[in-house]
């Protein structure tokens, strides 16, 4: 279950489509699969170090219960507009694929750094882990070792996979997929957001009233 939490967790956060997202399918359809993978790991580096942050930071913060009724509360909220956001863009998607060069002629290692810094610095990853983050990771990463342990392999693996995935798409032929891509990604986050909802909304429930 931890493992499958993370894995579910972080595909939530990279189906939003954003500006890392965008650079990856950008950068894999102009330079190659490769080019945009290792900005994608990148990318998968910097979730993981705002993953690690929120379960270590949120852990102390856990032991007071007006903390934890403000994010049960605050989370749902957040979670369910998250996922009204993503209907309304699958329903009227306006984002597009960028046609400029973004790749230049970096290397490997330079496109993986800039992964993790567009990851870090993305104003939707950001809002993401400070509220998302807050209410999920940290009370999926109260358990043992072993399971935030698991939580955070799944966390990261999802994020390879999107990856994986996103580059190989973009690599043979993403510019005319774009926007049904764009539109499936939206309503499949949408999804994962209605479940993680109930998920917080359910386990609040069960710890404050029932």
């Amino acid at each position: 279950m931890p493992f499958s939490n993370g894995f579910l967790l972080s595909l939530s956060l990279c189906l939003d489509i954003g500006i890392a997202n965008i650079a990856m399918i950008t950068l894999a359809m102009q330079r190659g699969f490769f080019h945009g993978f290792w900005l994608g790991i990148g990318t998968c580096i910097g979730d993981l170090i705002y993953a690690i942050l929120a379960m270590a930071g949120m852990a102390v913060l856990l032991q007071f219960t007006s903390v934890r009724w403000v994010l049960w509360i605050g989370g749902s909220l957040i979670l369910l507009w998250f996922a009204w956001k993503m209907v309304q863009s699958a329903l009227q998607p306006a984002a597009t694929l960028s046609a400029g060069d973004i790749g230049g002629a970096l290397s490997p290692r330079q496109n993986f750094l800039r992964g993790i810094f567009l990851a870090m610095s993305s104003p939707s990853a950001i809002l993401w882990f400070a509220a998302v983050g807050g209410a999920l990771i940290s009370r999926m990463g109260t358990g043992s070792t072993a399971a935030s342990a698991w939580f955070l392999s799944g966390f990261f693996l999802a994020g390879v996979t999107w990856t994986i995935a996103l580059c190989a798409v973009g690599s043979i032929g993403g510019r005319m997929l774009g926007t049904k891509m764009l539109r499936w990604s939206y309503i499949a986050s949408a999804v994962i957001f209605c479940y993680f909802a109930g998920y917080v909304i359910l386990s609040g429930y069960r710890e404050f009233i029932g």
